[in-house]
């Protein structure tokens, strides 16, 4: 059975979906499924921002299959490991957990860089194209070693 990973960020058509493509790039395919999902349902059905598609191709990603989806509690029983890339994510996804088990599953996307640090990945929504290549290098130094710390844990 394959391990799961969930990336959660407001809307799930910046980060997220870049996490989701990022990740799942530096993982072998079978073992691990990586998804991704919003606390907000603004954009639920939605391919990514243009702008987080075009960053993705810019690095040989390709994440315009990804639609958006919103966290939902069952989230926390069907993942095994819940990122989230900012503070406020972080506490509305605690916020539906069912007990603190589940809690434990949920950490910020940049502690694996910076722990215990509360380090945001910045939403890169409003800004212009250099914001999402800031928070694409952001989060693929961090998945290096989310991944390398997955794949030693589940060999």
């Amino acid at each position: 059975m394959p391990v799961k990973i969930l990336m959660v960020c407001l809307g799930n058509i910046c980060r997220s979906p870049l996490a989701e493509g990022i990740l799942q790039s530096k993982l072998p395919t079978g073992k691990f499924v990586v998804d991704s999902a919003g606390t907000g349902g603004w954009h639920v059905g939605e391919q990514p921002d243009k702008r987080s598609i075009a960053t993705a191709k810019n690095r040989g990603l390709d994440i315009s299959c990804q639609k958006a989806r919103q966290f939902k509690t069952s989230d926390f029983t069907e993942f095994d490991h819940i990122f989230v890339m900012d503070s406020s994510n972080l506490k509305d996804v605690l916020r539906l957990a069912p007990n603190d088990t589940t809690k434990a599953e949920v950490s910020l996307m940049m502690d694996a860089l910076h722990p215990g640090q509360g380090v945001n990945v910045p939403d890169p929504y409003y800004g212009g194209p250099e914001g999402f290549d800031n928070v694409y290098d952001m989060l693929d130094q961090a998945c290096e070693i989310v991944a390398t710390k997955l794949i030693k844990e589940h060999a």
